[in-house]
Order: C-alpha cells, then sequence, then structure tokens
C-alpha cells in the first residue's frame, strides 16, 4: 500500500540513458488521488502527473506489507526468493535483504549512473548497518531503516505545539533515528523537519548530478502518507469507507495533513530542464475495492501508479496491468543495462510506456497468481484469490473478509471475480454454474499457478531469524540505559 512515482529526469546522453526518480509513498491508497475518481482529495501535482503521462489501472504490489513488497520491488523478484517473508522487520531483526540480492541500484550503478535513497528503507539494519541502502547499491542514504510506528510512543511527541499520542505503542525500542549513509545525525528523528530535508537532499543530488554529467537513479520512500500520520476520519471513498491515510497501529498523530503534499512538488520541480525524464508514482489501498492495507483483496494489493516522461510517454493514456516486479526489468532495459542473471519475475514494460509494442504477461495474470498458504499470497493481476487473509489495519469495514482476526483461509477453487464489473470483489464468478468461458479462465489461474511452484525457489526467512536488542540502532552505543539513552541531536 504505497505510491508509486517514476520518473525519467533529464540526462546528458538522453537517448541512451535516461534519469530515474522512483517515488514510493506510504500507504497512499487507490481511491485517494483526485485521478482515480476522488470526489474530494485534492492531489492537483500527482493529477497533473497522470494527465500529462501514463495512468495504470491495475498496477500491483507484490505483497500488502512493507518490507517484501520493497524487497521485490527493488530486486524485481517475488520476496519469498529472497526471504522476505513473513510479516516486516522490526527494530534488531537479525536479518535483512541478502546482500547477493542485486537491486536496482546496482544494475544502473554498474551502468554508470550515480544512486541514491532518500525516506524509509524497512529491509533490516543488522549489525552495524550491515543491510542499510549503502550496502545495496545506493551511492547516498539518508532517511530512517524502519516504519515510523516501530519506535516508542514517546518517539511522536516531539511535534508542536504539544501532540500526543495514544494507543498502544512498541515500548523497549529505541527512538527512531535519522541516519545519513551509516551515521545516525539525530535521535528520535525531528517529524516536521524531515520532509523538508529530504526534498533539499533530492534536489542538492539531482543538482550535483546535472553539474557533473551524471546520469542518475533517485529513489524516495516517503513516510508520508502513511498510518499514523492522518487525521481520522480523513477522506471517504465512492463507497463511504474511509481510505486516506488510515492510521496502523499503534501511534496517531496529524501532523501530516498539512505537508503530504511537499514530494508530490518535488516531483515537478524543473531542476533541470529536459524531456528526457520519467517520473513514476505507485501507491495502493482502498476506495471502492475490498478491504484494505494488510489484505490480499485488491484493496491491500491494487495501487495507483503514474509515469511521466515528457516527449516520450504520450500523455493520457491508461493502462491496465503493470506491478512493483516489473520495475527493474524496465529501468534496465530504458538504460540499456544487462539484467542480473538469476531468476527474476517482472517484465520490462519500456514498450508499454514507450507505445512501440505490447507486452506479454505470463498466462494473462502476471508473474504471480498464487502462493503457499503461510505466505499470504497476493491475489491474481485480474480476477482470482486463493488465500486472502484478514488485517487489523482494515478494521474500518464492516466486512468480516477484511477484519483482523480473520484466519488466512483457503479457497479451492479459488475465488473469482470480474475486477471491471465488480471492484469490490462482492460476486464470486464460480459460484453456481460457471460457464465454459470461467472454466477456461479458471484453467489458466491452475496452470500459471503450477508454472509457478515449479520455477520457484524459497530463500531462507530473513523476518524467521528473529531479534538480538543489541542489534537496535543508537547513536551512543555504549551508553546505559538502553534503550532511553540512545538520543542525540
Amino acid at each position: 500500500p504505497w505510491v508509486l512515482l517514476l520518473l525519467l529526469l533529464p540526462a546528458v546522453r538522453a537517448a541512451a540513458r535516461p534519469n530515474f526518480v522512483l517515488v514510493l509513498a506510504d500507504d497512499l491508497g487507490y481511491g485517494d488521488l483526485g485521478s482515480y475518481g476522488h470526489p474530494s482529495s485534492a492531489t492537483p501535482n500527482l493529477d497533473r502527473l497522470a494527465a500529462g503521462g501514463l495512468r495504470f489501472t491495475d498496477f500491483y504490489s507484490s505483497a500488502a506489507v512493507c518490507s517484501p513488497s520493497r524487497a521485490a520491488l527493488l530486486t524485481g523478484r517475488l520476496q519469498v526468493r529472497s526471504g522476505i517473508y513473513p510479516g516486516v522487520f522490526d527494530p534488531g531483526s537479525r536479518g535483512g535483504l541478502p546482500l547477493a540480492e542485486v537491486t536496482v541500484a546496482e544494475v544502473l550503478k554498474a551502468q554508470g549512473y550515480a544512486t541514491a535513497m532518500v525516506g524509509k528503507w524497512h529491509l533490516g539494519y543488522g549489525a552495524n548497518g550491515s543491510f542499510l541502502p549503502v550496502h545495496q547499491g545506493f551511492d547516498h542514504f539518508l532517511g530512517v531503516p524502519y516504519s515510523h510506528d516501530q519506535g516508542p510512543c514517546q518517539n511522536l511527541t516531539c511535534f508542536p505545539p504539544d501532540t500526543k499520542c495514544f494507543g498502544i505503542c512498541d515500548q523497549g525500542v529505541v527512538p527512531l533515528p535519522l541516519l545519513w549513509n551509516q551515521s545516525i545525525i539525530q535521535q528520535p528523528v525531528a517529524f516536521p523537519e524531515l520532509v523538508p530535508l529530504y526534498n533539499k537532499f533530492s534536489r542538492d543530488f539531482i543538482a550535483d548530478c546535472a553539474r557533473r554529467n551524471l546520469p542518475f537513479l533517485l529513489y524516495y520512500a516517503s513516510h508520508v502518507g502513511m498510518g499514523g500520520f492522518g487525521g481520522a476520519g480523513v477522506g471517504k471513498g465512492p463507497s463511504g469507507g474511509r481510505v486516506t491515510l488510515a492510521p496502523c497501529h499503534p501511534c496517531h498523530c496529524p501532523l501530516c495533513q498539512r505537508v503530504p503534499g511537499a514530494w508530490w512538488q518535488l516531483l515537478l520541480v524543473p531542476v533541470v530542464p529536459s524531456p528526457s525524464t520519467l517520473r513514476m508514482a505507485r501507491g495502493g489501498s482502498a476506495g471502492h475495492l475490498k478491504c484494505g492495507k494488510g489484505t490480499t483483496y485488491e484493496g491491500g494489493m491494487r495501487e495507483p501508479a503514474l509515469a511521466y516522461w515528457p516527449g516520450r510517454i504520450a500523455p493520457g493514456v491508461t493502462h491496465e496491468l503493470g506491478s512493483t516486479l516489473d520495475i527493474l526489468p524496465t529501468l534496465s532495459a530504458l538504460a540499456g543495462a544487462a539484467l542480473p542473471k538469476v531468476a527474476l519475475d517482472g517484465f520490462d514494460l519500456s514498450p508499454l510506456l514507450l507505445g512501440t509494442g505490447k507486452v506479454r504477461i505470463l498466462g494473462g495474470f502476471g508473474g504471480f497468481s498464487a502462493f503457499p498458504e503461510e505466505l499470504q499470497p497476493p491475489q491474481e493481476h485480474s480476477q482470482g484469490s486463493v488465500f486472502p487473509p484478514g488485517s487489523f489495519h482494515s478494521s474500518t469495514t464492516p466486512d468480516p473478509a477484511c477484519q483482523g482476526l480473520t484466519p488466512l483461509t483457503p479457497h479451492s477453487p479459488p475465488l473469482l471475480f470480474d475486477l471491471e464489473s465488480d471492484p469490490a470483489e462482492n460476486y464470486n464468478l464460480l459460484r453456481g454454474q460457471p460457464g465454459p468461458e470461467l472454466l477456461q479462465v479458471l484453467r489458466a489461474i491452475n496452470l500459471t499457478k503450477v508454472l509457478l511452484e515449479q520455477r520457484l525457489e524459497f530463500g531462507d526467512s530473513q523476518v524467521r531469524k528473529g531479534r538480538d536488542p543489541s542489534l537496535q540502532p543508537c547513536c551512543v552505543p555504549n551508553c546505559s540505559p538502553k534503550p532511553s539513552c540512545c538520543r542525540c541531536s
């Protein structure tokens, strides 16, 4: 559940090596943007990108929560291959995205690109920061190692004038730090200063690359939009369900009601005027779709996604299918880079972006269609759903399938929905006596599942390696008592 924005920014050799800005915003839902039908959301910058570029109508995340979906986005591989399952990394997690995995930053860096990441990493910290972005292909990193809601509740009391948190918060963990590369420069992070700091970092990086005539990749993973920063009841979807900035556990502070537009403005600033810049945005959850964050129904998996590249992508284009798994192969193709010699699950969408051809998607259902039960599989790209679980993040809807206490439920045959006429997934087409056309679709789903299982190798779970409190990032490593002494400004 985020927004992904991919922008091709100017490059000296524009035709051969365009620049890339990839923006990811936590928990921005499918129904949250005006360009996706929200009747009252003021998202003019993203709507301008949508009108001037390509808007995906059926873009999917590989997972319904942070760590696995980010792993898939950066590697082009299903998260189970790299062991980023089940769930997410915590402060002090022993595991992280394995260094043997090849990220899109490493692919582009080998082509002479400058690379930088700003924002939320959430793919492991490790001993002495061994899993941080600077070890995964990024030259520079400014950001936080995991989610803002994974620090103690006191971590969020810095908002002026005296904003208090409520709810059940993580205790016994260090305050959330702000990192520059591997160094902690602030702990706890001062959230009101964070977005302006991120934007200055981004502008400076882009301007520096222009001065040095370097093509670049900027990955901007914004925490703005993530639950816990929105105001209660902000935003209603067409169905009347809450869709905008729904707070996740554990603390809720209304800071970002006034700042979510800041990073959107960054996307439209012509820091280096040129027609050779691709911009892409992605987001997911809610609207008129079923359930929301943390579930594998459409509301938790289907996301808004925009691609903007003046002069290369025709304005006002819509397209149905895509996924986060497609980012690495697509950027690699646009940069003229060789693909990693590993099993990839995404597809090169560059012919689609540039209008030069069509993209063949396996079986018509995308690169994945079903998973073993314990992995909380994503829903198929078009119509099928095999193991949808409930989620505590979707407790604002009366639908029992969305509730956190709803167990992971296998369905054989899978549920089958016509997402064009039934995006809320209310009517299972396989009830009653399905006709020959539906049976053909069912056979295609089952075949795709079999093919996937034949070529899918599970990596050792990095999440199940457990936690070690000594691995929690602390700006004063030998201080006492921990974690309260881990504070620096």
